[in-house]
């Protein structure tokens, strides 16, 4: 059977069967997709008479070859996302009993390189939270944007889903759709909330302009009265970050990894910064322990007599 017709089918069964979240769907359709055209840019004689490469013209060799021309061009980690969506669709395929043998079953995950997320200092955050000129409709959707990565630790993606509804001013709390469209609720700082509540009313009568209930829509608008995107908000963050002088690595991930950094620094304990960020594994959170017991060390060193 030919490759793209199965691939198809796995979409399908993963977003009415599974349940995968819009993003997660983009993200195997785009990797798929890859997959699919490093096979055919190989023109195997195999597959000159068809309209691309059969299920059955895959091995390991193939997969291992896709792997090594990989590197070299994306992190460890991106490779290691690509491959299993690869995985999933040969899991798939062999529950569905259209492959007998499963050529991913055997393909190693590249060993992850130990990753150390960069983050903000507070007097950086500060800095950057003074650039919006509230003076504009723009700076005061900015400035709430920006609000709400920093107190909450939110994925971009969450960002962008969130509507009006989703906030409980009076308790401070918004509810968001995380990873596998898991829902949590995570409070909601004092500062960030009266960003977004000065934004909600400069911008309710273009809402009623368009339409919008007054308690519910999109809670972040673009120029033309549509929802936010994620590419927008990277926009932003990175925008004000080169206004405030700092590195123009800085995204909106960033602003999630300052989140978690700030908030051990604080001492909050990890089980908790987990909850908050969402995460299934502690393990995926105990990376930003890292950063802080960096910090930690210099204290030690500073402050014990024998250090």
């Amino acid at each position: 059977m030919l490759l793209q017709y199965l691939i198809e089918t796995f979409m399908v069964h993963i977003k009415d069967q599974k349940g995968f979240s819009q993003n997660t769907i983009r993200n195997y359709r785009i990797d798929l997709k890859q997959f699919s055209g490093f096979l055919v840019s190989r023109e195997r004689t195999a597959w000159s008479k068809k309209d691309g490469p059969d299920i059955g013209d895959i091995d390991g060799p193939v997969l291992r070859e896709y792997l090594g021309n990989m590197y070299g061009r994306y992190r460890r980690s991106t490779i290691s996302r690509k491959l299993s969506a690869i995985r999933s669709l040969f899991l798939f395929l062999e529950k569905k009993r259209l492959i007998t043998d499963n050529p991913a079953a055997d393909i190693a995950t590249p060993k992850q390189e130990k990753y150390i997320p960069s983050c903000l200092t507070v007097d950086e955050v500060f800095r950057l939270l003074e650039r919006p000129e509230k003076e504009k409709l723009s700076g005061v959707r900015d400035l709430a944007v920006l609000e709400i990565l920093y107190s909450c630790g939110f994925r971009v993606s969450e960002v962008e889903s969130l509507n009006v509804s989703s906030i409980d001013f009076d308790e401070r709390l918004i509810k968001v759709t995380g990873k596998g469209d898991k829902e949590r609720i995570v409070p909601v700082g004092r500062q960030a909330l009266t960003a977004v509540t000065d934004y909600i009313h400069a911008t309710r009568d273009i809402r009623k302009k368009l339409g919008y209930d007054p308690q519910d829509g999109p809670l972040f608008l673009n120029i033309k009265g549509g929802r936010l995107s994620v590419r927008s908000i990277g926009r932003i963050v990175k925008r004000y970050a080169c206004e405030s002088g700092l590195t123009s690595d800085i995204s909106p991930h960033s602003m999630r990894h300052t989140f978690a950094t700030h908030m051990l620094d604080g001492g909050a304990d990890l089980r908790s910064v987990q909850e908050l960020l969402g995460h299934v594994n502690l393990s995926t959170t105990q990376k930003y322990t890292h950063v802080s017991l960096d910090r930690l060390m210099k204290v030690y060193d500073k402050a014990h007599p024998r250090s």
